[in-house]
């Protein structure tokens, strides 16, 4: 169970994600290792 909701979380941040990208101005690789980063400090933080 634990699982399926990992994955449907996941292809929900990376439906929000793509969205951003679309959206915001500037370089995508810039915002995408920005977000990036944005996500492995929540990881961290959470853990």
């Amino acid at each position: 169970m634990a699982y399926r909701t990992t994955l449907g979380w996941s292809l929900v941040s990376s439906g929000v994600v793509t969205l951003f990208l679309a959206v915001l101005p500037g370089p995508d690789l810039l915002w995408g290792v920005l977000l990036l980063l944005a996500g492995v400090v929540t990881l961290v933080v959470r853990s």
